[in-house]
């Protein structure tokens, strides 16, 4: 069954989108970020967007719905990062954030790759990445 497409039509989550295109645009033209994937541009964006450390982790590549590393991860993990991306479509990308940084660096990673994954089609749909 294919994956089902989160909605962005609430005025908060447009805004974010927005805010996190630009963050996009800049981040491409950072020195730092040559040679960088698109996804691992749109990853280091949702860092910056949340004023987190920007640090190269490889590139997002294309993942499931949960990241791979989730896989073997115990159910409790696997819940909480579902739960930092239904906030982050229902409550806004920064308030997921701020709570993502509440939790290991693990789930942070896996919050930021899940939701790249999940935000990609729509920043292409609206140019912000190719």
């Amino acid at each position: 069954m294919p994956e089902e497409l989160p909605q962005f039509s609430d005025s908060a989550l447009e805004a974010d989108i927005e805010r996190l295109g630009k963050e996009i645009r800049e981040q491409r033209n950072r020195p730092e970020s040559r040679g960088m994937g698109e996804k691992e541009i749109v990853k280091q964006s949702l860092r910056a967007f949340a004023s987190l450390p920007v640090v190269p982790f490889g590139d997002v590549g294309q993942k499931s719905s949960l990241s791979s590393d989730l896989d073997d991860a115990p159910p409790e993990t696997r819940l909480e990062v579902e739960s930092l991306i239904d906030l982050a479509f229902h409550g806004g990308l920064e308030k997921a954030n701020k709570e993502a940084t509440k939790s290991s660096p693990f789930v942070l990673d896996a919050f930021h790759d899940i939701l790249t994954h999940r935000l990609y089609p729509e920043l292409q749909k609206r140019g912000f990445v190719k």
